[in-house]
């Protein structure tokens, strides 16, 4: 029994010795090493620390610097489109009427070509008969009897020196015509308006007779009287279906109903120049104005 505690009695000091070994503090010197080296790295990280927000405040600065430079090159951008905006709808505003007037200037011109080798071949054709005419009258006389006195007697069919001779009619066809296009083309209206009217009036069956029906709308036009030009590019269509005109008389009409807000009638009429004359002139500009319009080429479909 004294043995076994004896036992018990030594394994406690052999136990607490090993424990106040373990327990005992380290010496001061290895203590004042280890708080030096965490300071240094609490030194390194807080110098790390300083320099990752310096670094962060130069790169904040670069990209509002650059973020203002954008700003200020899209404010300035946006004020140059603005500025062009408004010069691109001066310039079409300015420049729609004379576009139209150009186009009508243009198209006298043209028409006013093919009159006159519609004349030259004519005026050649006269020159024939005329030749044809003298040649005959050169014979006849050449063919004269001579009278006892010497002198020599007309043939009875030559005309006698005191005998009436018919006259013609006071202008013809070619000649008033051209002088209507003239006068349109220079733009004495009124007097191209009375020239035209008058042409109709004697000349309704001839080749031209559409493009003096049409050009009397083209003065109403301008005059800004669009119901008369429409009833003048009505006429056209209906009483002359074999006309060249027809495709121009449809797009000003369709012209002159948008000028009076008829926008349904016009943009009906814009697509049938497309439909009925595709590749003309007058259906490219039938097609801007429906794209002007917002409209389509094609009625749409009922859903």
């Amino acid at each position: 029994m004294r043995t076994r505690w004896i036992v018990y009695i030594l394994a406690a000091v052999i136990a607490g010795a090993l424990g106040g070994t373990l327990l005992a503090p380290q010496p001061a010197d290895a203590v004042s090493k280890e708080i030096i080296q965490l300071q240094q790295q609490v030194s390194q990280l807080l110098q790390g620390q300083q320099d990752l927000r310096s670094a962060i405040d130069r790169d904040n600065g670069a990209i509002k610097t650059l973020i203002q430079q954008s700003l200020d090159s899209s404010n300035q951008l946006n004020k140059a489109m603005g500025s062009l905006q408004q010069t691109v709808q001066s310039v079409q505003a300015n420049s729609g009427s004379r576009i139209d007037t150009l186009a009508n200037q243009v198209q006298g011109v043209s028409d006013n070509l093919q009159d006159i080798q519609a004349r030259f071949g004519k005026l050649s054709q006269q020159l024939t008969d005329m030749q044809g005419v003298l040649q005959s009258l050169d014979a006849k006389i050449s063919s004269a009897v001579p009278t006892p006195g010497g002198t020599v007697a007309p043939t009875s069919t030559s005309p006698g020196i005191n005998q009436p001779v018919a006259s013609g009619p006071p202008i013809s066809s070619e000649l008033l015509y051209a002088n209507a296009l003239r006068d349109f083309t220079g733009g004495k209206y009124d007097l191209a308006r009375q020239e035209f009217g008058d042409y109709l009036k004697n000349f309704s069956a001839s080749d031209l007779a559409s493009n003096a029906q049409f050009y009397l709308g083209e003065i109403d036009y301008i005059q800004g009287n669009f119901q008369d030009a429409i009833g003048s590019y009505d006429k056209v269509m209906v009483n002359y279906p074999k006309s060249y005109k027809l495709a121009a008389a449809r797009l000003k009409k369709a012209q002159a109903e948008l000028e009076l807000g008829e926008k349904a009638s016009a943009t009906r009429d814009f697509r049938e120049v497309v439909r009925r004359f595709p590749g003309t002139d007058e259906a490219r500009r039938a097609q801007a104005k429906l794209k002007e319009l917002g409209a389509t080429s094609t009625k749409p479909s009922p859903r």
